[in-house]
C-alpha cells in the first residue's frame, strides 16, 4: 500500500472528505488529492499533523514501520518518541528482538553453553535495540536541521521574490502613468441586477489633455458583445456615466476619447467571475458511495443506504439565497434516483451540525453499468428561479467489480472525469449535458 492509499484509507475511516481533511490540516483539497494519488508527498509538519489526527505514527503513515502494539489509550505517537529512556513499549521491542535472535540459534546445545549463548544474545539484542533507538533519534535531529535549512532558504527566496515583485509593480505603474491618456479615473462598485441579468458600473475619467468639443464614450466588453454609453461633462473637465451591460463572468471596461477625427482608447478595469459570485455556495462533503456492486443483469445495486451531507452558505455579498436543494445519484450525468432529506445520522460528528443531510436508499440502479462514472450531485434552485448543479467525486467499477473513487483510478480515467465533469465539480455549474428527469 502506498503513502497516498494509507492517507485515503485513514481519511475515509474518519468519514472525512478531501475538503474536510484539508480544512483540518490547513491545506487545499487539491493538495489532499495530490497526496492520495501519490503525485506529491506531504510536508513533514503535515505528516505529523495527520499522524495525530489519525492516531498512528508518522512511520506507520510512511509504511516504514508498523503501528506499535500496547500504546496507552490517549497517548500520542510523538509523546512516546520524545522519551529519552527505554519505555515499557520499547522494552517489549527489545524482548521481541531477543526472542527472535534466540529462535534463530542452532539447537540443541550443552546447558552451560546454551545459557552463555542466551545471555550473549540478550546483551546483543539490548545493545542492538538501544543503538537503533539512538540512531532513530539522531536521524530525527538531522531531519529537523534539514527542515530548518529548507525553511531558511524558502524564506530568503520568498523575500527576494517579493522585492522583485515590488520593483516590477512600481515600474509598471510608472510606465502606465507615462502612457495614460487620463489624469484620473475611477470605477465604482458594481450594482448587480440578478433578475434582469445586468450590472451597472459608475465610471468617471478626467482626460490628461482636454480639448473643447471632446467626446468621451465608456464601453464594456462582456464576451458576448460590446455595450457603449456616452459620458457627460462635469466640473473640472471630468466625464461621468452609469455604464450598464449584461452580467457575465468576464467584463472589460474601457473609455474612448474622440477629438475631431482622432479616437484614442484607454483600458479602465476588468471584472472577472462576477456572474459566478451571484451563485449560492453549495458543496457535497463526504459523499462516499458504499456497497454498490454490479448486478447480474449488467446494471448495479446498492445494498445499504448512503448519506450525503450538504453545506450551503453565502459565497459573497452578491450570492443569491437558496430556494431549494435536491440531491440525486447519477450515472453518466443521468439521474438514477433522488435522495430523501433526513436528520443527521449517527456517525457524523457535531462538526456537521449545520449541514443538511440526504439519504440515498438501498435499491437497484437501473441503467447502471461497469464502464461509466457514478456521482452524487446537488441541484440548486435560487430565489430567482435559476438552477445550478454541483457534483461530488466520481466513482466507477474496477476490473474486480468493486466501485472505487477516481483517486484510485489511473491518470487517463481521472483526466476523462475532470474533462467531462470539470464545469460542475465542487462548484455550481450549468445543467447542459445533465438529464435530471426522474
Amino acid at each position: 500500500m502506498t503513502i497516498g492509499q494509507r492517507i485515503a484509507q485513514k481519511r475515509k475511516e474518519l468519514r472525512l472528505s478531501q475538503e474536510g481533511l484539508g480544512e483540518r490540516l490547513g491545506v487545499s483539497r487539491q493538495s489532499i488529492y495530490k497526496w492520495e494519488s501519490d503525485t506529491s508527498l506531504p510536508e513533514i509538519d503535515k505528516l505529523v499533523a495527520m499522524s495525530r489526527l489519525f492516531g498512528v505514527t508518522v512511520g506507520g503513515l510512511l509504511g516504514v514501520e508498523t503501528e506499535p502494539a500496547g500504546r496507552e489509550e490517549g497517548e500520542k505517537p510523538e509523546e512516546a518518541a520524545e522519551e529519552q529512556e527505554l519505555t515499557e513499549q520499547q522494552l517489549k521491542m527489545v524482548e521481541e528482538i531477543v526472542e527472535r535472535y534466540l529462535a534463530a540459534q542452532p539447537k540443541p546445545a550443552p546447558p552451560r553453553r546454551r545459557r552463555l549463548l542466551k545471555a550473549a544474545a540478550a546483551a546483543a539484542g539490548i545493545f542492538l535495540a538501544y543503538t537503533l533507538l539512538n540512531i532513530s533519534g539522531q536521524l530525527d535531529r538531522i531531519q529537523s536541521n534539514y527542515d530548518d535549512l529548507q525553511n531558511t532558504v524558502s524564506n530568503v527566496s520568498s523575500s527576494v521574490d517579493r522585492q522583485i515583485g515590488n520593483i516590477t509593480s512600481r515600474v509598471e505603474a510608472v510606465l502606465k502613468a507615462q502612457n495614460s491618456l487620463l489624469a484620473d479615473y475611477s470605477v465604482g462598485d458594481p450594482a448587480v441586477d440578478i433578475p434582469g441579468g445586468t450590472v451597472t458600473f459608475p465610471v468617471s475619467v478626467t482626460p490628461k489633455t482636454y480639448t473643447p468639443g471632446m467626446a468621451v464614450t465608456f464601453t464594456a466588453d462582456t464576451g458576448e458583445g460590446l455595450t457603449a454609453t456616452a459620458g457627460a461633462l462635469e466640473a473640472g473637465q471630468t466625464f461621468t456615466a452609469s455604464l450598464t451591460c449584461p452580467l457575465t463572468d468576464s467584463i472589460t471596461l474601457s473609455v474612448v476619447l474622440t477629438t475631431g477625427e482622432t479616437r484614442e482608447t484607454q483600458l479602465l478595469d476588468s471584472c472577472q467571475g462576477l456572474l459566478s459570485s451571484t451563485y449560492p455556495n453549495v458543496s457535497l462533503r463526504a459523499a462516499i458511495l458504499n456497497d454498490i456492486r454490479l448486478g447480474e443483469d449488467g446494471g448495479a445495486e446498492s445494498t445499504q443506504p448512503n448519506y450525503v451531507p450538504v453545506a450551503a452558505q453565502a459565497k459573497s455579498v452578491l450570492a443569491a439565497d437558496i430556494a431549494q436543494i435536491q440531491v440525486g445519484l447519477f450515472y453518466e450525468k443521468t439521474l438514477l434516483a433522488w435522495a430523501e432529506p433526513c436528520e443527521r445520522p449517527q456517525g457524523f460528528s457535531e462538526g456537521f451540525a449545520d449541514h443538511r443531510f440526504f439519504r440515498i436508499p438501498a435499491m437497484a440502479l437501473p441503467g447502471g453499468g461497469a464502464e461509466g462514472f457514478y456521482t452524487v450531485a446537488a441541484l440548486v434552485t435560487d430565489i430567482y428561479g435559476r438552477q445550478f448543479l454541483t457534483c461530488s467525486s466520481g466513482y466507477c467499477f474496477n476490473e474486480n467489480g468493486v466501485l472505487e473513487d477516481i483517486v484510485w483510478l489511473d491518470s487517463g480515467e481521472r483526466e476523462r472525469f475532470y474533462a467531462d465533469y470539470g464545469a460542475n465539480y465542487e462548484v455550481c455549474g450549468p445543467l447542459e449535458g445533465w438529464d435530471i428527469a426522474a
